[in-house]
């Protein structure tokens, strides 16, 4: 395919031979936990797909310890090796956050002498009301309104060792920035960062969110499927919202099936399509790994990036 000329096609069937592992690192019962809503996957995807995609993983992590290692003989000093640092882009509602949280329980499982940690960007997005002040909460979601410069700051003190690091805290339930909550970061050997932004390069600035990365994944599919899986989330989180006055999506349950689905239709169309169009599908050829989704959620094809 032409959009994938830097990379080498490798299906399914052909991915799953690479590495195998008879040890399951993961239960059933974990992993329906840690999928998002409406997303599917099962213990078949993590053998056939993440346990080679964790020896992958393994690979580029030698290569990044050997070089800091030589780096420091050449300085004729010892260097500390820095955070190894993954980075997860894609599309609203396409299944990145279950990927995060898979890949962390699998490297923690892997690497059980290594702490992995986990970061979505959503903390860097402006709270509510800043983005109202900016006349673009319309945007939200848009590069315009993440505090890029406050999250590269958070992944140069990641990259540096610093010793204790807050992130901002987002809540789904709420929609917004959690005031004064924070998640703190401690010196972890793995940090994975999952959102629809880590690719992008911000605005005013000449140092791209991705140079913090060491290994990158994008998770992909046809904006079609993902309009569908993004309905049908929302489906999912009125269910969850029926009962729950303090849930943002509680308010789309007062309204008439018809009317909150059409104004989540007209929300995929005015925002989210567009935001994936202009700025969310340029950044993935900067991935070191495409996964495909088809019907379903399944990963059907995985792109390697040559060089």
């Amino acid at each position: 395919m032409e959009d994938y000329l830097n990379y080498n096609a490798i299906k399914r069937k052909e991915w799953q031979h690479f590495y195998k592992d008879s040890l399951l690192l993961i239960t059933e019962e974990e992993l329906q936990k840690i999928k998002g809503f409406n997303d599917k996957i099962s213990l078949q995807d993590v053998k056939d797909i993440y346990v080679p995609l964790t020896h992958l993983i393994h690979l580029y992590m030698k290569e990044f310890e050997s070089l800091q290692l030589s780096k420091g003989l050449f300085l004729h000093r010892y260097q500390t090796v820095p955070p190894f640092i993954i980075g997860i882009a894609g599309s609203v509602a396409v299944g990145k956050s279950t990927t995060a949280r898979l890949l962390q329980i699998i490297l923690q499982r892997t690497f059980k002498r290594r702490s992995v940690e986990l970061i979505t960007t959503d903390g860097f997005l402006y709270p509510n009301h800043v983005l109202n002040e900016k006349g673009i909460m319309d945007k939200k979601g848009f590069p315009e309104s993440y505090n890029m410069e406050r999250l590269i700051t958070f992944l140069n003190e990641v990259k540096s060792g610093q010793e204790e690091i807050k992130a901002p805290l987002y809540s789904h339930e709420v929609y917004d920035i959690i005031p004064d909550e924070y998640e703190v970061i401690t010196q972890p050997d793995i940090l994975i960062v999952e959102g629809i932004n880590t690719l992008q390069l911000p605005a005013n600035q000449q140092i791209y969110v991705s140079d913090f990365f060491d290994f990158s994944i994008f998770v992909d599919a046809a904006p079609n499927l993902i309009e569908k899986w993004y309905l049908d989330r929302f489906g999912a989180l009125l269910d969850y919202a029926k009962d729950k006055p303090e849930n943002y999506y509680y308010q789309f349950t007062q309204w008439t099936k018809d009317e909150a689905f059409n104004m989540a239709r007209n929300v995929w169309d005015t925002v989210n399509l567009p935001n994936l169009t202009q700025y969310i599908l340029p950044t993935r050829n900067r991935a070191d790994i495409i996964l495909h989704k088809t019907d379903h959620h399944i990963i059907d094809e995985i792109y390697l990036r040559k060089y």
